[in-house]
Parts: C-alpha cells; sequence; structure tokens
C-alpha cells in the first residue's frame, strides 16, 4: 500500500513537470545506472551482447550507457503520458511517419492490426491509436492492483476499447478485425508457456507469442507496426509506422512468427538505444539450454 501511494505521488508531480526537465532528469539518473549492480544494468548488458555481437566492447557499452539514459526518460515521462489529458499529450507529437500505410491496410476492408513493440514511448503510441483508430487490445490487470485503475483510466482516456486476455476476450478481437476495425497488440512480450514457439531475435532464440501470427492468417488483417520515438531535448515524440514483412502472413506458424520478429528487429535498428533491452526477452531458453539471466 505505502509502495502504491509513493508511486502514484511521483506519477502526480511528474505530469506537472515539463516534459524537458523529466527527460533531463531521467538522463541523469539514467547516466548513473551503468555504474551501479543491479538487474537493469546487467539484463540490459547480457541483451546488447547477445543481440550486436558484431559490434566492439566499446561500441556495446556505449549502446549500454545510452539505454540506460532512455531507461530513465521512460521513468519520469510515465507520468505526463499517463495523467495529463489526452489531446495534451498527443500535441507532443511532433511528426507522423509512414502514414500511408495504414490508409493502405484500411483500405483493403479486412481491419487491420497495430503492432506497438516495446521501442521508444510505446504509451505515446498507444494513446494516439486509441484517439485515432478506436483500438480493441487485450489487457491483463496489473500485479500491483492499487495501480490498475489509474493505468487503465490513463489508457481508456482517449477512446479505444481493452478487454482481458480471455477467451472472451480473444473472440473480440477477431469479431473486431472482421468488422473491418483496429486491433492493437505487444508483439514483442514473451507469451505464457504453451502459447509460443521459438523463432530468432537478432540470432538468439527467443520465445515468441503464435497469437499474432495466428490472428493475420486467419483473418487477413494487415499489420502494420507503430512506435513513438523520443526526440532529444525534451521536444516531443515523433511517431513511425511500417509494414510488416511479407513472410509475415505464410501460412506456416513458424516462417510467419520468424518474420514478425525480423519486423521488429528492423524498427529497433532505427533507433536501438530506445528499446527496452532491460526486458528479459531470452528468459526462456530451448530444452537443454543454461539460463542466460
Amino acid at each position: 500500500m505505502i509502495r502504491a501511494l509513493l508511486i502514484k505521488a511521483l506519477l502526480y508531480l511528474f505530469a506537472v513537470v515539463p516534459l524537458p526537465v523529466s527527460h533531463a532528469l531521467g538522463a541523469l539518473i539514467g547516466s548513473v545506472l551503468p555504474h551501479l549492480p543491479g538487474r537493469i544494468r546487467s539484463v540490459t548488458r547480457t541483451n546488447i551482447d547477445l543481440c550486436f555481437p558484431d559490434r566492439s566492447l566499446q561500441e556495446r557499452q556505449r549502446l549500454v550507457n545510452a539505454c540506460l539514459r532512455e531507461t530513465g526518460k521512460t521513468v519520469l515521462e510515465i507520468g505526463a503520458l499517463w495523467l495529463r489529458p489526452g489531446r495534451m499529450v498527443l500535441r507532443l507529437i511532433r511528426e507522423v511517419d509512414g502514414i500511408g500505410h495504414v490508409e493502405a491496410a484500411q483500405a483493403k476492408g479486412q481491419g487491420i492490426i497495430l503492432a506497438t513493440p516495446h521501442l521508444g514511448a510505446w504509451e505515446v503510441a498507444g494513446l494516439y491509436c486509441a484517439a485515432h483508430y478506436d483500438i480493441t487490445c487485450l489487457y491483463r490487470p496489473l500485479r500491483m492492483t492499487e495501480l490498475d485503475e489509474l493505468v487503465r483510466k490513463a489508457r481508456n482516456r482517449a477512446g479505444g476499447n481493452y478487454v482481458p486476455t480471455t477467451a472472451q476476450g480473444i473472440r473480440t478481437l477477431y469479431r473486431t478485425l472482421g468488422e473491418n476495425r483496429a486491433v492493437a497488440m505487444l508483439p514483442d512480450q514473451e507469451p505464457q508457456s504453451g502459447a509460443g514457439i521459438f523463432a530468432p531475435f537478432f540470432g538468439t532464440p527467443a520465445y515468441t507469442m503464435l497469437f499474432l501470427s495466428r490472428l493475420t492468417i486467419k483473418t487477413g488483417a494487415p499489420i502494420v507496426f507503430v512506435w513513438s520515438e523520443r526526440l532529444s531535448f525534451g521536444r516531443g515524440y515523433r511517431l513511425h509506422f511500417r509494414p510488416a514483412l511479407a513472410a509475415a502472413y505464410d501460412d506456416d506458424l513458424a516462417v510467419s512468427v520468424a518474420a514478425i520478429n525480423r519486423s521488429v528487429e528492423n524498427l529497433i535498428r532505427e533507433c536501438p538505444a530506445q528499446y527496452q533491452w532491460n526486458y528479459r526477452r531470452f528468459r526462456t531458453r530451448p530444452e537443454g539450454e543454461p539460463p542466460l539471466y
């Protein structure tokens, strides 16, 4: 309870702090993390070493440092992104790149799947999609129940429909696409046991969800990836829309899942420092392999 109250107080505090100040403080905090022991630093380093083995030790360390600065910005900007009026947050989007991919997907009349990986300010991307495309997406309640209502209200305030991660929720997604509307989901989150397969992610097997591939194969709905680039000096955000690789629509699930991972890789290569490298993406290992974290 005390922890939840403290988190709420900090969220409301940073909701009124100007974004350039939040990002500057976040970068300052993040610049200290490479020098402190802890899981955030160690997981970030492990993931970057795994995914960029062709880079020199110095290049990888620079990327680790840059990523931890962006991690600090991610933490301190969340109060503004969750608690300011939706229209104020949307005004922070300075440019939208690739919107034609969304228009082309909508013209097919089979619905559209908006995939938002953990790259940049993904809460901004979600808010934009909710406001413009009336998205429907699955929602799993937070472990810290005291914050769950706050987060649900934050994500609902611009529109959109959030349904539980149940069989009924999944049927709702299929029905939404059948009505030529939009659904949204995270393509790079490790699924529960039995709900994924191993597919390469930057050359390392990663346990990856099957649901996104099944959804697009069964409905014919195109996948468009969207991510929100965090601009320097707290200037706001630039939104990017990108189509999935053609192989993502292959009837072979293994081919489709691998293509979706490659699509996410391509996005990350646009701005690798802003990916959530502190997430244990390779936590589940193929049978017989030792843990990586």
